[in-house]
């Protein structure tokens, strides 16, 4: 399917506007780096602990920064996590757990601290919040109290056990999956599928829904953080590389060197933009721009196979003509491709949710600036270079 016929643009006479447009977006995200203090790093490469709460109601980050004190938990980093509607919220703090201390303790201390700030009444009550405990001890609890008279029934030990372990991953799936991690009420449990009333008063009796809940920590130490940022760094060094003797072998060198500076402008654009908008960098988007490198290079390869071509078709033409003459015939091959998947990496920046976030924006971003490099970038710093040499040249006839 044709969507361009005949395309005659001088993209070369633009090449100082796209110069200069390129340069106003560096510029921006040389700005957001400085104001923001360099770039938003995830776990993986920081080190630290993050972790994941969900509140019964709108959770007051103030109130949350206030009670996890440096002194205790270290210098911490409060933002909402998914929909306002979810009241969720990720806690980023500095120190390790695991790292000089026990992971459970670290764990408990977070529960201690955030519970005397959102639900002092319950501070040293001998009831458990339902919402921060795990299978083990319901089961245990529903073993002891046999609200199903399962004993009375004369079941083996084994199906009693059966049965009341499937009673509390019930209720505990009911909390997590329905409730999104918490429960504002333990007669919710009541809804869960298997779970009798008998059940959900035994459970009424040693706990209580508390008013927010540990979803999800996970901890990295600093120096595996920083060892995998070099490696990050090395892996997207060793692909420009790799991409600059590709380029270099299959056509000319100079074709080589345009293709890598488009890269380098790609990935100072997109990082430039991570920094403006904190968008937090982890292995994902290294995935991502690793994905955008070589994105990039194909889209700027196809332009300068069709020039490779033509030279051998119109040996005699000027290279600026052959130059734009390419671009207009991959033209329309190109907004095809990209536009396609644009609107998938798009869809996925809309709809993949916060785990997809900072991969999706890497892509969606790269996509459209690996596009434009590969017409604005590449492609005038070859014929730039080949003017200046039969300058040169001309000099010396001279």
């Amino acid at each position: 399917m044709e969507i361009l016929r005949d395309v005659k643009v001088d993209w070369l006479k633009l090449k100082w506007y796209f110069f200069g447009f390129s340069w106003l977006l560096i510029a921006v995200g040389l700005v957001g780096y400085v104001v923001n203090r360099g770039f938003t790093y995830g776990i993986d490469f920081s080190g630290g602990t993050v972790i994941i709460l969900k509140f019964a109601e709108k959770p007051d980050l103030d109130r949350i920064r206030g009670s996890l004190r440096p002194e205790s938990v270290g210098t911490t980093v409060i933002q909402q996590f998914g929909k306002a509607e979810e009241n969720s919220v990720q806690v980023r703090m500095q120190t390790v757990f695991g790292a000089g201390q026990d992971v459970d303790a670290g764990h408990r201390e977070v529960q201690r601290l955030l519970r005397t700030a959102f639900d002092p009444q319950n501070v040293g009550s001998s009831k458990l919040d339902f919402n921060n405990v795990g299978q083990d001890i319901v089961y245990k609890n529903l073993m002891e109290a046999d609200p199903d008279l399962e004993r009375a029934k004369g079941r083996t030990l084994q199906d009693i056990q059966t049965h009341y372990r499937s009673v509390a991953t019930a209720m505990l799936d009911y909390r997590n999956n329905t409730g999104g991690g918490l429960v504002k009420s333990l007669d919710e449990l009541k809804s869960a599928q298997g779970v009798n009333a008998a059940d959900v008063e035994v459970i009424k009796k040693g706990y209580y829904a508390g008013p927010f809940a540990v979803k999800g920590v996970q901890s990295i130490g600093a120096i595996v953080g920083s060892d995998l940022r070099r490696k990050a760094v090395l892996a997207v060094a060793l692909s420009f590389l790799g991409m600059l003797v590709y380029i270099g072998f299959r056509f000319k060198p100079i074709y080589g060197v345009g293709a890598v500076v488009g890269l380098f402008h790609d990935l100072a654009i997109t990082l430039g933009l991570f920094a403006l908008t904190r968008t937090e960098i982890s292995l994902t988007v290294i995935a991502a721009l690793l994905t955008l490198v070589g994105y990039s290079m194909n889209d700027t390869i196809v332009v300068f196979d069709r020039v490779r071509e033509n030279l051998r078709v119109q040996r005699k033409d000027k290279l600026y003509n052959v130059l734009n003459l390419s671009i207009n015939q991959t033209l329309a091959r190109t907004i095809m491709t990209s536009g396609t998947t644009f609107v998938s990496v798009f869809a996925l920046y809309i709809f993949g949710g916060e785990v997809l976030h900072g991969f999706s924006f890497a892509l969606t971003i790269g996509i459209i600036i690996g596009t434009y490099s590969s017409i604005a970038i590449a492609s005038p710093i070859v014929e730039w270079w080949y003017r200046i040499s039969e300058d040169r040249v001309r000099h010396k006839a001279a």
